[in-house]
């Protein structure tokens, strides 16, 4: 057996990186940037006025206290380039700065006599002193043109759009979405819809396996319900290969029973077989293979936790690598009761996180974890992991933590 983290590593090292496809930002969230975004001109692009109000020169800031101070122009937001002339100009919010305005004082700390356009014009007079730049957004203040904005590995959000728009950017280049095939062994499986009978259960495993796949970025072009017969397996993952599909997720039959025929029938393929069975709970028998199409194959224990604890880490991994993101920052959280454990066993439990009035996170480890008990995996917040070495991890300890769902890591 190896570690929790030589199986990563494994995977990582053989995770292709997917091609790249040039797309409508618009069309793009949820996808994951190929390349370092540049940005094409500068946020703002123009030295504007933060607050509707009045554009001052150099000349007017050093005026006595109430010294009238003639309005001479008016810049209204889309107006182009204007000057002053000698007097202040009246500007709303977003206007371009006119030349030779060193500060915008803000129409609430003025007093104003006559008004604009009467025979005697509009005259302001400051409340307090203005200090130079006061209300003004300098040109390249929020973004400098040739900055990088977004670095690629960035897995684009609705909040990236904007940033996109604003600086005019149409089109990104982004990795292709991972394809991913999902195969549950088992003759006692019912097909969806069957009412229940004798000795068989619902297949809960191949709708979870294709929403989280889903909602990790990838697509699901293969999903399928298998008996537990290694010709039709091998039918299955050959059907998933000319499909397309990068990652192959199978349930099932991986274990030491009578019918846990998938290592054999890959072998038989062949298969480059990289492990089968990890130091960890739970999941101990997940299978790790690389196609001869190229395709990786994990092999997942049917108990529903094992399924969903190997998606969540190896499955993951290997998508994240596809598409060039980094590796996952987890958290770290402090274990709020003791624990004791085999030593030389990486336990994944189901946790809740707690921040208490002291803003101390604090991760408690769920009853019941059981691979097969799914309640407390709908419970739970994070999967907390007990380092392999330790037997006892006692209350106060310092856990890595990791978002439950795959999509929910950073």
């Amino acid at each position: 057996m190896i570690s929790f983290r030589e199986a990563l590593d494994a995977v990582r090292a053989r995770a292709p990186r997917l091609p790249t496809e040039l797309l409508d930002a618009a069309q793009a969230v949820g996808r994951v940037l190929a390349e370092d975004l540049i940005a094409p001109e500068s946020l703002p692009g123009f030295d504007n006025a933060a607050m509707d109000g009045f554009a001052l020169g150099a000349a007017h800031l050093t005026l006595p206290p109430d010294a009238p101070i003639p309005v001479s122009r008016r810049q209204f937001a889309g107006d182009g380039h204007g000057r002053l002339d000698g007097g202040a100009c009246q500007i709303m919010t977003g206007a371009r700065l006119p030349l030779g305005a060193v500060a915008v004082v803000p129409v609430e700390r003025v007093r104003m006599d006559g008004e604009w356009g009467s025979p005697a014009g509009l005259r302001i007079r400051l409340a307090e002193p203005v200090p130079p730049d006061a209300n003004i957004r300098r040109a390249g203040q929020d973004v400098q043109a040739g900055q990088c904005v977004l670095h690629a590995g960035t897995r684009l959000a609705p909040k990236h759009l904007l940033l996109l728009a604003a600086l005019g950017i149409a089109r990104v280049r982004v990795r292709a979405v991972p394809k991913a095939a999902v195969l549950c062994t088992g003759s006692e499986l019912l097909a969806d819809g069957d009412v229940p009978r004798d000795g068989h259960i619902r297949n809960a495993n191949g709708p979870y396996l294709c929403a989280a796949l889903a909602a990790m970025g990838a697509e699901v072009v293969l999903y399928r319900a298998l008996p537990d017969a290694a010709e039709a397996y091998v039918e299955a993952v050959r059907a998933a290969e000319a499909a397309g599909a990068h990652i192959i997720v199978s349930t099932g039959a991986v274990s030491m029973g009578v019918h846990d025929f998938v290592p054999a029938a890959l072998q038989s393929m062949p298969a480059d077989i990289v492990f089968h069975k990890l130091a960890m709970r739970p999941g101990k028998p997940t299978l790790f293979a690389v196609l001869p199409s190229g395709a990786l194959l994990f092999g997942l224990p049917g108990n529903p936790m094992s399924s969903a604890c190997g998606l969540r880490f190896f499955v993951q991994t290997a998508a994240r690598a596809m598409q060039g993101r980094a590796d996952e920052s987890p958290r770290r959280a402090v274990l709020a009761q003791a624990l004791d454990k085999k030593p030389g066993w990486t336990l994944l439990q189901r946790a809740s996180l707690q921040s208490g009035a002291d803003g101390v996170l604090r991760v408690q480890v769920l009853p019941d974890q059981e691979s097969f008990r799914i309640q407390p995996f709908v419970q739970a917040d994070v999967w907390a992991a007990l380092p392999a070495e330790a037997a006892h991890v006692p209350a106060g300890s310092v856990l890595t933590v990791y978002p439950i769902d795959a999509d929910a890591a950073d």
